[in-house]
């Protein structure tokens, strides 16, 4: 099942849907706001990030190297990534129902420019953030 943006029929999949959660004692809009604020976590810029109007703002103002980005960015970021997803998906009942309506479907984010997170133009990317969609799932369904 392939998703990417939010009109997609799994639209909600994506790090852009409008689906708010909270994390570390703040409220995120969107998944997209704290995975690129925490590249500067304990900086101002980080709460900028966080209130950044759109979440493709909040992804510019994260790929800017304005500001630097922590050290240790490389080793966490796919933990990042899963706080988010998993404080998205179990603050949302409606794409939590919608992640667990996958079952066992194969879940690819079919961003054609990313080869890292997604499938990127040719599939050939590593599909990182689809894989962890699908271990959160199956975390979920464990604990049903």
């Amino acid at each position: 099942m392939y998703f990417y943006t939010v009109t997609d029929k799994y639209g909600e999949l994506s790090n852009f849907a409008k689906l708010g959660f909270e994390a570390d004692g703040k409220y995120w809009p969107k998944v997209e706001h704290y995975f690129q604020a925490k590249k500067f976590e304990g900086q101002p810029y980080e709460e900028r990030i966080r209130l950044a109007f759109t979440p493709k703002d909040a992804r510019n103002m994260g790929r800017s190297r304005e500001y630097p980005i922590r050290r240790d960015w490389e080793d966490v970021k796919v933990n990042v990534m899963k706080t988010a997803l998993k404080s998205k998906f179990t603050h949302n009942k409606r794409a939590k129902d919608l992640l667990l309506s996958t079952k066992k479907h194969e879940l690819i984010g079919s961003s054609p420019l990313d080869y890292y997170w997604g499938c990127g133009g040719d599939g050939s990317g590593e599909n990182v953030l689809g894989k962890l969609l699908m271990e959160l799932r199956e975390e979920l369904q464990i604990q049903m």
